[in-house]
């Protein structure tokens, strides 16, 4: 039962939400390595990253932060994710050949 209303609830807030425009619903399930950057978006780029003998498509984003730099590679294209010159925060699990994005929020100054 209580599942059930768990559902129900959060199908209501799907649906809600959905006619709100540029919502977006993004999880994952297991946990895991949990990292967080924060910066301003200074470089996106969309190119083909190679590791593990393999390569796939991945978005390398560099934030800027305190005068310091760093620089993520995304698994997929993550580009829509990162506008120019906004502060962003990003929550991603670490991996190989990409990171695998699990959040960004858009931080207002």
């Amino acid at each position: 039962m209580k599942n059930l209303l768990i559902a129900l609830l959060s199908s209501s807030l799907f649906l809600t939400c959905s006619g709100c425009g540029n919502v977006f619903f993004r999880g994952a399930l297991g946990g895991g390595n949990v990292v967080t950057t924060t910066g301003f978006v200074s470089v996106v780029e969309f190119t083909t990253v190679f590791g593990n003998g393999t390569s796939t498509q991945g978005t390398v984003v560099t934030f800027l932060f305190n005068g310091t730099s760093s620089t993520l590679t995304f698994c997929g294209d993550q580009r829509s994710q990162f506008p120019m010159n906004q502060l962003v925060r990003a929550n991603f699990t670490p991996s190989q050949p990409c990171d695998n994005l699990l959040l960004v929020v858009i931080e207002i100054n």
